[in-house]
């Protein structure tokens, strides 16, 4: 089944690599020997940072038309919740509270530097024998994102959810973004969102700091084994994401603030893209903003999630095309 792809890979390898002290060929960088000129022109600083104004702004419109219905129906049905309940409703401050909680925690405790200073040094102390510890340094970096995939997973999903529960019992977790009734009605928004966002992906391609930053896992293009762990680990934690800010976040805030629960969203789903290339963190407000309204739409998070691992997929395959750095085997030599 992956005899085409990875004879094409095979090419592009002979056609690229060089040999190098590992067995495996030394791409290079980028396909192009020269920058283009419209990536030197995207790439001009004070130009690349106002670019996106006027993109969010041509936005803007298009998303209010689509969105704007949704949102005047999120308002009256929050305006009557409020109207019928006497009581103080303190979901907004949970709700807050827990995100900046988790959120931090995984700044500090779920990135590389953790597994750096804590797992990997527990890990080596195990007598795992000579093969095992050969095996643990060639997977080194892939466990270090095995430890980034499973803290979102557990910050995102395994602790605000139960936490809720525990704290408003009478909320149900099947509303916050997990029923699938009605998902099929409303898939065609899942390519409509797909033909505004790839065209914009074209754009973020050719910026320079896009090849040298994804995929995140740098060994993906050693061999296809690499690549399909990488991209698993990758759609469970987008899975979790989605879960907790379009899933659980707007469930708990949907009858508390309305319409602005989704803008409440956009700001830390922003923020999380920091240190990210600069077009994709501005690009990460529209997101918030259309896949928050989309999910309150459906009911479901389950098309935002099929819009985000695609867009990911795209972005990973698209940046080791271009490097001519696709895996050429099976598995790891």
């Amino acid at each position: 089944m992956l005899g085409p792809i990875a004879t094409l890979g095979q090419v592009v390898g002979r056609f690229n690599g060089r040999p190098s002290t590992n067995g495996f060929p030394e791409l290079p960088l980028t396909r192009l020997s020269e920058p283009s000129y419209w990536s030197n022109l995207l790439s001009y600083p004070p130009l690349k940072a106002l670019l996106p104004i006027p993109i969010l702004a041509a936005l803007t419109p298009l998303v209010w038309w689509f969105f704007h219905q949704t949102w005047e129906e999120l308002d009256r049905e929050a305006t009557l919740e409020r109207a019928r309940s006497s009581q103080v409703d303190y979901r907004p401050a949970a709700c807050f509270l827990i995100t900046a909680v988790v959120l931090t925690m995984q700044e500090y405790y779920g990135g590389r530097s953790f597994y750096d200073q804590v797992i990997r040094p527990s890990l080596e102390s195990m007598n795992f024998g000579p093969v095992g510890r050969a095996r643990l340094g060639r997977y080194d970096e892939l466990f270090g994102y095995l430890w980034w995939s499973s803290s979102r997973i557990i910050g995102y999903v395994l602790v605000p959810l139960p936490l809720w529960k525990l704290l408003f019992p009478k909320d149900s977790l099947l509303d916050m973004g997990l029923r699938g009734r009605g998902f099929l009605k409303h898939v065609w928004i899942y390519g409509l969102c797909l033909a505004v966002v790839l065209p914009l992906l074209i754009v973020v391609v050719y910026q320079p700091d896009f090849g040298s930053y994804y995929p995140f896992y740098k060994q993906s293009s050693r061999s296809w084994f690499d690549f399909a762990a990488w991209e698993a680990m990758y759609f469970l934690q987008f899975f979790a994401l989605e879960l907790f800010f379009r899933g659980w976040f707007l469930g708990a805030l949907r009858h508390s603030l309305g319409s602005a629960a989704i803008f409440a969203m956009a700001l830390p789903y922003c923020m999380i893209h920091y240190g990210k290339p600069y077009l994709e963190a501005n690009g990460a407000i529209v997101a918030g903003v259309v896949l928050g309204s989309l999910s309150m739409r459906t009911r479901s998070i389950y098309a935002g999630f099929l819009v985000h691992i695609t867009v990911a997929l795209s972005m990973d395959w698209l940046s080791l095309f271009r490097r001519a750095a696709l895996p050429h085997v099976l598995w790891p030599q």
